[in-house]
């Protein structure tokens, strides 16, 4: 196969007139030749950080949507589904990637369960992480998330980077605010990315001492605008992620609306596709094409080095994404998932007390995380109640791995601000990280009704109306694999989730993306204050905190 365009060379600052030579999945020549062709040939983009499971979406599925927009490989973590089903979830998601013509490059979980704080499905050891590590499909130790861990000298946390040492293996970080000394010694150990910093001057410190920052700009965080006039000078040291992208959002776009963005706002091209599509391929040492002779030939065809439409992606010399088609096939699978939870009363959700003041959770929007405030408690019969004027909701999260004989747990309570509903609630099975079920609404009977409707289909996401409500409305996008991906294509799932979306907003939330900033909001590792299935949880000084403010 010979390809004409304008090609651009990244590393050499050029772009010229040429034409590639392609044979048996690999770039045999790169030559200069005059022609009048206008496409840009330039290297695929790499996502430097994905939880694929956060699109909803298993791996051959993601892949579909990816290509479309000039994506060719992802740097994902698989711990959303290793909490749910340990090593097992981590090989499905290999095996299932692996049919499709994407390179996904996945990392061992270093953090299952990100905590002992909460109850997850499984538990993944530094000699389960030795064994991952041992696989080639394995390429690097994901996000240490538990980084007092790190500072602590914990001696599972230890052994787990130095297995990825042995291997001569990246260790990826998860880091948000740490600063000074402790973000030194957090380096020190062998860390050395992070996708966390939400300030310009966090992210800048941890560049000057030596760390590779991802700005990440997913579905619910989005750092974008905080750290991209980092770039200019330290393009050298940084890539883009996503993090989390829901459906609606990857059938948008994905690394190359960054990459616009960046350019729109005179940033140089050749810096920002540095960090789009070299720095991934050389820091996680993935087999992915860079455009040069001999590498693997996976690049894309855009229209423009504006806007990055992209009109064909190749893979290996394939060509999975021409005009607006994908070619990249649906894959047959068999659900596993990990779910053992009986149906709720409206009285479980009820908590007696007398308190004049409770601790409250303020989401913040595009962040993931929280503050944590003081508000006046509202009381009507005895019981802490949703207070919809001051927009201060009743949070819940139930334990959906063990049945309510393993032990006397009710569901854990809290209160949260900004979440903006009037009316009905909305829940999920998707609750980083160990995805037990969350729901945010209005009334116990409301929250009782949507976790009822999480657990009747063994997973999913919904919205609910008020019981009394006339139309006794409701949806769910079901999630039948482990309880947060779904078995049908991303197109038919996008459109459920944006359908699903439209409904919470109507129910009055107006965060632009409630579900995704619901799912954050039991990650106990990102601060300030958040809900475990096990209490309320202080993310900063890493331990429980009352309800009860006094």
């Amino acid at each position: 196969m010979k390809l004409q365009g304008q090609i651009v060379d990244i590393p050499n600052r050029r772009i010229f007139k040429g034409e590639i030579s392609v044979e048996n999945g690999k770039i045999v020549s790169v030559e200069e030749k005059d022609h009048d062709v206008n496409k840009y040939i330039m290297p695929g983009f790499v996502d430097a950080h994905i939880h694929i499971e956060s699109s909803m979406l298993v791996p051959s599925e993601f892949a579909k949507l990816a290509v479309k927009h000039g994506t060719v490989s992802t740097v994902s973590d698989p711990h959303e589904i290793a909490n749910v089903l340990g090593v097992e979830g981590v090989e499905f998601m290999i095996k299932n990637g692996k049919q499709v013509p994407f390179k996904f490059n996945f990392g061992a979980p270093s953090c299952v369960p990100a905590t002992n704080f909460e109850s997850a499905g499984a538990e993944i050891d530094s000699d389960g992480i030795k064994t991952l590590l041992e696989n080639p499909d394995i390429k690097y130790l994901a996000e240490m998330m538990n980084y007092p861990g790190v500072l602590f000298d914990d001696e599972e946390v230890m052994k787990k980077i130095a297995w990825a040492k042995h291997y001569n293996k990246p260790v990826d970080g998860h880091a948000p605010g740490l600063r000074g000394k402790d973000v030194l010694k957090y380096i020190s150990a062998g860390i050395s990315t992070d996708h966390e910093c939400f300030t310009y001057d966090e992210a800048l410190e941890k560049l000057q001492k030596g760390m590779k920052i991802l700005i990440r700009e997913g579905s619910a965080a989005k750092n974008f605008e905080a750290l991209i006039d980092l770039l200019p000078e330290h393009f050298e040291n940084m890539m883009f992620c996503s993090d989390d992208k829901h459906p609606d959002d990857l059938i948008v776009g994905h690394i190359n609306q960054l990459c616009a963005r960046a350019v729109t706002k005179g940033i140089d091209v050749f810096k920002v596709l540095k960090a789009a599509c070299i720095n991934p391929v050389k820091h996680y040492n993935l087999d992915v094409g860079l455009l040069k002779v001999g590498d693997d030939a996976d690049f894309i065809v855009v229209e423009n080095l504006t806007s990055f439409k992209t009109l064909q992606t190749y893979i290996n010399g394939d060509l999975v994404f021409n005009q607006g088609q994908s070619f990249i096939k649906q894959i047959a699978f068999e659900n596993l998932n990990n779910f053992n939870c009986s149906k709720k009363e409206v009285s479980d959700f009820r908590i007696e007390s007398s308190a004049k003041q409770i601790r409250v959770i303020e989401a913040l929007e595009g962040q993931l995380v929280t503050n944590e405030i003081v508000e006046d408690a509202l009381i009507e019969n005895g019981n802490l109640v949703s207070n919809t004027e001051k927009d201060i909701l009743k949070i819940v999260v139930v334990n959906r791995y063990h049945p309510d004989s393993y032990r006397d747990q009710k569901p854990a309570i809290a209160f949260i601000k900004n979440f903006g509903l009037k009316e009905g609630a909305i829940a999920s099975s998707v609750g980083h990280d160990s995805h037990n079920i969350i729901a945010v609404g209005v009334s116990d009977e409301a929250i009782c009704k949507a976790v009822n409707l999480i657990v009747e289909n063994t997973g999913g996401i919904c919205a609910v109306s008020n019981p009394d409500n006339y139309l006794d409305e409701e949806k769910i996008v079901s999630l039948p694999v482990a309880g947060i991906m779904s078995d049908k294509d991303g197109e038919t799932i996008g459109k459920q989730y944006a359908d699903l979306d439209k409904m919470a907003k109507r129910l009055g939330s107006n965060l632009n993306a409630p579900y995704m900033t619901l799912s954050f909001m039991a990650l106990l590792v990102i601060p300030s204050l958040k809900l475990s299935d096990k209490g309320l949880f202080n993310g900063t000084d890493f331990k429980f905190v009352p309800l009860e403010f006094n």
